[in-house]
C-alpha cells in the first residue's frame, strides 16, 4: 500500500473549501437582489408597518388627532374606538338621580326643621346642617364628574361625560363651567334640555358651548 493509492486514509489530502465566483456572497451572507429589482427585507429585519417604539404590541397605528392606539371612527361616534353617544333617556335619568341625591337631604332636614316649629333652635340647625350637606355634595358631585368624567347618577347609569376632541374628563374648572352654561338650554322653553333628542351627538347646548359629550360606557 503506498501514499498515492486512493483507498489509503493516511495519504488523501485535506480539501480545500470552493471559494464562491467572484462577485457573489458566500453562503450565510445577504444576498444582493438583481438590478431593478427592489431588495427584500430578510427575517429579523425591521418590516413595513411594524410595531413602533414605545407602542403596545397590538396597537393600531396613531393617527393624526386620534387617541393613541384607537380605533378607526366609527359613524355616530365622537372619535375612534369611543362608545356610542348616550341617548336622552339615560342622561335624564342620571340627571335626575343626581338632583335626588343633592337636594333631597337637604329638604328632608328642612322639613323636619320646619315641623319643629320656626322658633326651635333645632330647626335652625338642621337647615344649616341641610345647606352645607347642599354644598358639600355639589361640589363632591361636580369634582368626581370633572376628573372621572361620572357623577354619582352617571355611574350608575353607565355613562360618563367627555371631551369631545380627546375623549378625556372634562376636569373640574370645565365641568363647574358646564353647570353654569346650562341657563342656555333653559331659554326657550327649555329647548336646550330637550335638544340631545334629535341632535346627531346628543348635545345640549351646554354641551356644544363645552365642547363635551355623554358617551355609554357599558
Amino acid at each position: 500500500m503506498s501514499f498515492g493509492d486512493p483507498n489509503n486514509p493516511y495519504g488523501k489530502q485535506p480539501q480545500q473549501p470552493q471559494q464562491p465566483p467572484q462577485g457573489q456572497p458566500g453562503y450565510g451572507y445577504p444576498q444582493q437582489a438583481p438590478q431593478g429589482v427592489p431588495p427584500q427585507q430578510g427575517y429579523g429585519y425591521p418590516q413595513q408597518g411594524a410595531q413602533q417604539p414605545g407602542q403596545p404590541y397590538g396597537a393600531y397605528p396613531q393617527q393624526p388627532g386620534q387617541p393613541y392606539g384607537a380605533y378607526p371612527q366609527q359613524p355616530g361616534q365622537p372619535y375612534g374606538g369611543t362608545p356610542p353617544f348616550a341617548h336622552w333617556g339615560l342622561r335624564f335619568l342620571g340627571y335626575l338621580l343626581d338632583m335626588v341625591i343633592i337636594l333631597g337631604p337637604m329638604y328632608a332636614l328642612m322639613g323636619i326643621g320646619a315641623a319643629m316649629g320656626p322658633e326651635s333652635a333645632g330647626a335652625s340647625i338642621l337647615s344649616i346642617i341641610g345647606l352645607l350637606y347642599f354644598i358639600g355634595m355639589l361640589v363632591f358631585q361636580l369634582y368626581k364628574e370633572g376628573t372621572t368624567g361620572q357623577s354619582i347618577g352617571k355611574r350608575a347609569m353607565g355613562i360618563s361625560l367627555l371631551r369631545e376632541a380627546d375623549g378625556r374628563p372634562l376636569g373640574f374648572g370645565m365641568a363647574f363651567v358646564r353647570k353654569l352654561a346650562h341657563f342656555l338650554d333653559s331659554l326657550a322653553c327649555y329647548l336646550g334640555w330637550l335638544w340631545p333628542l334629535w341632535d346627531a351627538k346628543k348635545q345640549t347646548f351646554a354641551d356644544k358651548v363645552c365642547s363635551s359629550v355623554v358617551v355609554k360606557i357599558k
